[in-house]
């Protein structure tokens, strides 16, 4: 039963439910990286409490309770799910958040939604009217942005809701010297009419009841040699 989970002891615990055990798993790229960066930390790792404390109320108490490496959420329309690299549920104070992680080094948010529904079909349709209705954005949003980088982001809002989280947030975790693919993030956040930046918490949006928050937080490249 997928209730049942068990824990991770060590890095490579983490990779058989990567998508490709195989060619997921290499030395620079984000599932190793992730992988020993959140396995050897205490919780968050510190650049994530760097970012939180300076955040200040409610981020700077934050404290995982949860942390589950590659987690599926279902979406509608298709039967593939959305797999996060990470999803946590966090408290603070009186207050759970859904926390969904994407790690990334040079690899990119995928096809832009232009692309992914080249091949159309009537469930592609209803699963990006899900997303746009859960992320509460205009239904004529630029096709250029990153579809996965929709359907993380209502992945977090979805487990907010499951698990009656009061706050949905979606983090990029980057451990790219130069932050590739910033530039994309950037675009996706100007949906909800924000600039974002680098280590810094913004306030996307209410969407579905739920405060929703993004966030781009550069990793300890030291890990990109594990």
């Amino acid at each position: 039963m997928a209730e049942i989970l068990l824990p991770a002891n060590k890095p490579e615990d983490w990779r058989p439910y990567l998508g490709d055990p195989v060619k997921h798993w290499k030395t620079g790229c984000s599932a190793k990286t992730l992988a020993y960066c959140w396995q050897e930390s205490d919780g968050f790792p510190k650049e994530f409490k760097t970012v939180f404390d300076n955040a200040g109320t409610p981020f700077a108490q934050l404290v995982p309770l949860l942390i589950l490496p590659e987690h599926k959420v279902a979406l509608p329309g298709r039967s593939t799910a959305s797999q996060s690299d990470l999803w946590i549920l966090a408290k603070t104070g009186r207050e759970l958040v859904s926390i969904t992680v994407e790690g990334k080094v040079s690899e990119s948010f995928n096809k832009p939604v232009e692309d992914w529904l080249r091949k159309d079909s009537k469930g592609k349709q209803r699963r990006l009217a899900f997303l746009i209705k859960t992320l509460g954005i205009s239904d004529s949003f630029d096709r250029s942005i990153r579809y996965q980088l929709l359907h993380r982001t209502a992945s977090a809002i979805i487990e907010a809701e499951r698990f009656l989280a009061s706050r949905a947030m979606m983090i990029v975790h980057s451990f790219s010297p130069t932050d590739e693919w910033f530039d994309d993030f950037a675009a996706f956040a100007g949906l909800f009419s924000i600039t974002p930046e680098i280590n810094k918490v913004l306030t996307a949006k209410t969407a579905r009841g739920i405060p929703l928050h993004l966030a781009w937080i550069h990793g300890d490249e030291k890990y990109l040699k594990k």
